[in-house]
């Protein structure tokens, strides 16, 4: 799953809404760097998840269950996949930020260019090395690891070449619905508290109806978590806007009652582990009030520089991270003989490091090159 672009947007001057115009260049303001760890700390917590908080093929790559492998640890693990509704809270922030005061295409521009050259990369590499005979690991085949670079597989139900690309798949939602409702009318604040609102009550209907057309293109057990983050960045905009804390505040009330209700179940013995529902909140709530942290301002104190490159990580690693993950541990536990807690280091490590490599070597120079041409045709007209 990714979220990009943690520059602070200035406050608009205060008064009546005024038809859209070419909005003017935007200052550059103070990066958020506490946004750009949160986002590599919610990455790692997905990665934890993977390899050590279920049962599935990262079973094969360990030889046994990852519950024999860390038998103290595995039930904390399995909170990790709560990472994902931290990405979402942070995608809400950011989105909205970036999408201030920019007009559509500017904006469709920075979000393909953000997503897909990794994405493709990632795709490539993924399906090239389950392809080798050396790898125990199905390779989905030619035609749907094709349709897989578009991003649109799981609507279409072909095999999915990376695990985490769901979440891929939920936020182009997001984007979509934020781009037709706020960004291409025009961002001002009364008609992003009316999309929170919308938003809000339509996937609560369409949770109710049942209609699985309206579950599609709602999401209603994503959309609190997408929402808060745009409420958080009105809080963000001015701490005393109660109408978007009112926005925070529901969404992390429903937002927390999805992520119990999908992800909790009753204690078992024969299951991999139990998530407590206490600990389940406690998560989501960590996740809303680390965001609110930031927004508020609370966090300037940790404004290293390093934390850019913890944020430029985090989108390439987590599309690599799982499968390939897979791959490495097999490689370290069960041919190299290392022990549990040494492998699950130096798979992270190498994943990290390959996302280094697919930033520095990919991301840096493709990203802008995508964004330039897909803008080319609006600067010459």
């Amino acid at each position: 799953m990714t979220v990009t672009g943690t520059t602070t947007v200035p406050q608009p001057a205060s008064g009546p809404e005024a038809p859209a115009a070419p909005p003017p260049p935007r200052p550059a303001a103070a990066r958020l760097y506490a946004l750009d760890g949160l986002r590599l700390i919610a990455a790692l917590m997905v990665a934890a998840y993977h390899y050590g908080g279920r049962d599935g093929e990262v079973s094969h790559a360990w030889g046994t269950s990852p519950r024999t492998q860390f038998p103290s640890l595995h039930g904390w693990f399995a909170y990790g996949c709560l990472g994902v509704q931290i990405f979402f809270v942070i995608s809400g922030f950011v989105i909205c930020m970036s999408g201030w005061g920019r007009p559509l295409r500017s904006f469709f521009a920075s979000r393909v260019s953000r997503l897909f050259p990794a994405y493709w990369v990632a795709i490539v590499l993924v399906t090239g090395v389950f392809a080798l005979p050396v790898v125990a690991y199905h390779a989905v085949s030619p035609s749907d690891a094709l349709v897989n670079l578009t991003m649109l597989q799981q609507p279409l139900g072909v095999d999915r070449v990376l695990g985490v690309c769901w979440t891929l798949w939920a936020e182009l939602r997001f984007y979509a619905l934020f781009a037709l409702c706020v960004v291409l009318p025009g961002a001002t604040r009364h008609r992003v508290v009316l999309f929170c609102a919308v938003w809000t009550l339509a996937a609560a209907l369409a949770q109710g109806s049942g209609e699985p057309l309206l579950n599609l293109a709602l999401m209603p057990e994503y959309a609190p978590f997408f929402i808060g983050g745009v409420g958080l960045y009105l809080v963000h905009r001015d701490r005393r806007d109660m109408t978007a804390w009112g926005i925070v505040a529901v969404s992390w009330l429903i937002g927390q009652h999805y992520a119990v209700d999908r992800l909790w179940h009753a204690p078992n013995p024969d299951f991999f582990s139990n998530r407590s529902s206490y600990g389940i909140i406690a998560v989501v709530t960590l996740g809303f009030f680390a965001v609110a942290a930031i927004a508020l301002g609370w966090t300037r104190w940790a404004n290293w520089r390093w934390l850019t490159v913890a944020g430029a990580l985090t989108y390439p690693f987590y599309l690599v991270h799982e499968h390939l993950g897979w791959v490495v541990i097999e490689a370290l536990h069960r041919k190299a003989g290392l022990p549990s807690s040494v492998t699950f280091a130096g798979t992270v490590g190498a994943m990290l490091l390959l996302a280094w490599l697919l930033n520095r070597y990919v991301e840096e120079w493709a990203t802008p090159a995508l964004r330039r041409a897909l803008n080319r045709d609006r600067r010459a007209a």
